[in-house]
């Protein structure tokens, strides 16, 4: 294929892949009827458009396989066709009628998922012009949603993908604003708009902000909030505004007050950056006064001094695996947090909150279970895949659609060319409902965004 070839390919992968199966029997994985989150109006503004790319029947053979909910099956057979999962088991499983993949010696497990990005806000290069994660204008700005700043040509996409396994994740708006907007959940694909992107059915998220951030951000600026006490007193008074506007007349538009009629409705998903203990305790308490609970607790560095709060109340932690010290509130950070989180009961993910990061998730959970070892917690390799996959999931409120491999649930898949808890091992091929959008061993499978044809480094794979 001439070098103009492989570029029109590239380019026309966000449009519609360039398949390399052959014959005209290529199934569509597009068979579910998904619809994108539709409010109480009836109204879907900006709605999902993704269609899932073309795939085939697969059978992947004679792996060991994580089924993301602490299942292990050595020597084992997952199907899948039109998209979706069919049947998960051991070598008895009939193949008959799929294109069969030999596992032999390597592993399987649901596509990973990144509950804390910001890749497409955030983007690559990372210049100014490309500064579109905090709207740091007001220390409130539920009317903002992160997806309207989501750059799709973004190429951290497709490094996820290929380096690490990434099939769905988390947008979030940055952590300068107390309450920072909403989220949006993404399958990871090329797409020339974001609605392209833009998870079918999944809830949005809110990111809500504790600590540092915001009273550094607006005290330096001479206003509220400059305190923590400034924090939750803006937050409070804020959230009672809300539920007047809830309990009022809701058709007079007003695009903070929907979104945070959503949170209390508890059809909008709270995703709160906090640090510390006790100012995740005190989130809690104030989160019970206004009538809507939190999801989960992202970077939580302190989450081991709680766990069992934290499993009372459901609420899930997304943690880095060691990440501590770099400013006041992240210094009582400790490498077996995870660890002590699951021994507790609690619900644990490992997020990145980081372009490099994203790309090694798998790397960052044994780095996580290692520590717990070190200290007498022996966590079995099964549970700790579920902290980068199925726990994922369900603080994203998407784990009755993804995030394990069981029938029905779409056939996001990851084949590693080892025990993906090891150093030593990647993704050696990627599907996305069903569709096989990575393949190390066939270069055709590497989609490459538009952004990066004809320059250095394009659609580098490390």
């Amino acid at each position: 294929m001439t070098r103009f070839a492989l570029l029109a390919c590239a380019a026309a992968f966000v449009v519609a892949g360039c398949s390399t199966t052959g014959g005209g029997d290529t199934a569509s994985a597009s068979s579910g009827d998904w619809t994108a989150p539709v409010g109480k109006d009836g109204n879907a503004p900006f709605p999902s458009t993704y269609k899932p790319y073309p795939g085939r029947p697969t059978a992947l053979v004679g792996a060991t396989i994580y089924d993301g909910r602490g299942g292990r099956i050595d020597n084992g057979t997952v199907l899948f066709r039109d998209g979706k999962v069919a049947a998960v088991g051991d070598a008895s499983l009939s193949t008959t009628g799929y294109d069969v993949v030999d596992g032999s010696g390597k592993f399987v497990t649901p596509g990973v998922i990144d509950i804390h990005s910001h890749l497409g806000d955030y983007p690559t290069p990372s210049v100014d012009a490309h500064s579109d994660g905090n709207e740091a204008t007001s220390p409130t700005t539920p009317e903002v949603w992160v997806e309207h700043s989501v750059w799709p040509q973004d190429p951290g996409f497709s490094r996820a993908l290929a380096n690490g396994g990434v099939t769905s994740l988390q947008i979030l708006p940055g952590s300068a604003n107390l309450m920072g907007g909403r989220s949006v959940t993404l399958k990871n694909v090329p797409a020339r708009t974001v609605q392209g992107m833009k998870f079918p059915g999944a809830p949005y998220g809110f990111k809500m902000a504790c600590g540092e951030n915001p009273k550094r951000v607006y005290g330096n600026r001479g206003r509220m909030p400059s305190t923590r006490m400034g924090n939750f007193a803006v937050n409070r008074q804020t959230w009672l505004d809300a539920k007047a506007y809830a309990a009022g007349d809701r058709k007079r538009r007003d695009l903070g007050n929907e979104t945070l009629a959503g949170v209390l409705d508890g059809d909008i998903l709270v995703h709160n950056h906090c640090y510390r203990a006790d100012e995740m305790a005190l989130v809690m308490d104030m989160a019970k006064e206004m009538g809507y609970r939190v999801t989960a607790f992202h970077h939580a560095v302190e989450a081991y001094k709680i766990g069992d709060l934290l499993r009372e109340n459901d609420v899930c932690s997304a943690i880095w695996a060691d990440w501590y010290g770099f400013k006041m509130e992240s210094y009582d950070g400790i490498p077996e947090n995870a660890a002590l989180l699951w021994k507790s009961g609690a619900c644990v993910v490992i997020h990145s909150d980081d372009a490099n990061g994203i790309q090694r998730l798998n790397q960052e959970a044994a780095k996580a279970q290692a520590a717990g070892q070190r200290m007498g917690l022996d966590i079995p390799d099964a549970d700790v895949v579920g902290w980068f996959t199925y726990n994922a999931a369900k603080a994203m409120g998407i784990e009755k659609m993804t995030g394990s491999l069981e029938p029905g649930k779409m056939a996001d898949v990851v084949l590693w060319n080892g025990n993906p808890l090891s150093v030593y091992s990647r993704p050696e091929k990627v599907w996305v409902d069903g569709a096989l959008l990575y393949d190390a061993d066939d270069r055709k499978r590497r989609p490459v965004s538009d952004f990066e044809l004809g320059q250095p480094g394009e659609g580098d794979v490390k």
